[in-house]
């Protein structure tokens, strides 16, 4: 009966390696929104001549890559609650929870305005008609992914900071940049590329750490 229990115990820990998930996140969620950003027009215009086979291409791929993505970052949000066993505050981990949802649903909304703006743009003959849907689509998904995404993003960060440092599950100093962070994402206005690119190195940072110490935890 112990055996049984003791097995079972092992099924149910959570692997150590499990925070490659959050590196894998950040490397494809930089890679899809590298391809997405650059293939769009820096400014907003009312002409298509952007829009051509390389561009529809480079954005197709990026949107591809989003789900997996977003695969990736649920597993590192399990990640980073599983660090916290019973010392859980249920308060700051609803909000933890709840905003990276909101995120991850954000960015999936803003991937599916980025595609359905290529599918449909193909099919439009009018080039007037053309311009103000790719348009209208570009300053919708932006918004999206910059300022609501981001936004959700900070709320992430904020809640995770302040229970890692009720809980000491991680270094005092990375919950203090994690806060400066956050504070960056919540009052950023920008639709720079750069800006959103924040997030996922935080996470990068973030995962990398947590690998470095359940390697010493391992060989301790």
């Amino acid at each position: 009966m112990s055996d049984t229990a003791s097995h079972a115990g092992r099924r149910l820990t959570s692997p150590r390696a499990a925070a490659v998930a959050g590196v894998l996140f950040a490397v494809l969620f930089t890679v899809a929104l590298a391809l997405i950003r650059s293939a769009l027009p820096e400014t907003v215009t009312l002409t298509t001549d952007w829009l051509d086979h390389s561009t529809s291409t480079r954005i197709n791929i990026g949107v591809g890559l989003v789900p997996f993505a977003g695969i990736a970052f649920l597993w590192f949000l399990g990640v980073i609650r599983d660090r916290f066993r019973d010392a859980e505050d249920q308060l700051f981990s609803s909000v933890f929870i709840g905003s990276g949802l909101l995120f991850l649903a954000m960015l999936f909304v803003s991937a599916a305005i980025a595609g359905g703006m290529i599918a449909t743009a193909s099919l439009i003959t009018d080039e007037q008609s053309r311009a103000d849907i790719t348009t209208f689509g570009r300053s919708v998904m932006l918004q999206v992914s910059n300022v609501y995404a981001l936004r959700m993003a900070g709320v992430l960060l904020i809640s995770v900071a302040t229970m890692w440092l009720r809980t000491g599950v991680m270094p005092r100093w990375l919950a203090f940049v994690t806060y400066g962070v956050a504070l960056v994402l919540l009052v950023v206005t920008t639709l720079s590329l750069w800006a959103t690119l924040i997030f996922p190195v935080w996470v990068f940072v973030v995962s990398v750490l947590i690998l470095v110490q359940n390697f010493r935890r391992r060989a301790a």
